[in-house]
């Protein structure tokens, strides 16, 4: 996935995690305080926002050093947020313990994620890394015709 694609990913989930805190402090509120789940339903939200702000940050990093690295980094977010947030969403709704033992899966997806984003950031010699520095052509318009 290109650099604006990642953008596009992260805005969703942004948006998602968002309706998400609102519907749980509002909408769930009652059902998360009576199975005793809020606190879960609010990891969720925390853990699916800060991974969405993650894409964000993926993607102009995406456009400058394309590779690998940015790859894993972005999917491995991408399947953190829906394995980790996502069993702790239906944990919090549903009540159903079992659940949480789905949810590291989803930790190390995201761990996973920020090495890879550490990865792509490095300007190491092995040839991971800056696979070109930008170039910006600046014109003045006082030069133009």
């Amino acid at each position: 996935m290109d650099g604006w694609g990642w953008v596009r990913v992260g805005a969703v989930l942004g948006f998602l995690a968002v309706a998400f805190g609102a519907f749980g402090a509002h909408g769930l509120k009652a059902r998360l305080d009576g199975l005793g789940t809020a606190a879960n339903f609010q990891t969720a939200v925390q853990y699916h926002m800060y991974h969405a702000l993650a894409l964000l940050a993926l993607g102009p990093i995406a456009m400058f050093r394309p590779g690998t690295p940015v790859s894993v980094a972005g999917w491995s977010f991408l399947v953190g947020v829906m394995v980790f947030s996502g069993s702790l969403y239906l944990l919090s709704v549903t009540g159903l313990k079992w659940l949480g033992a789905v949810t590291p899966i989803g930790g190390v997806a995201m761990l996973v994620g920020w090495v890879a984003l550490a990865v792509a950031a490095s300007g190491s010699a092995s040839g991971v890394g800056w696979t070109a520095y930008p170039t910006l052509k600046v014109e003045r318009t006082e030069d133009r015709p």
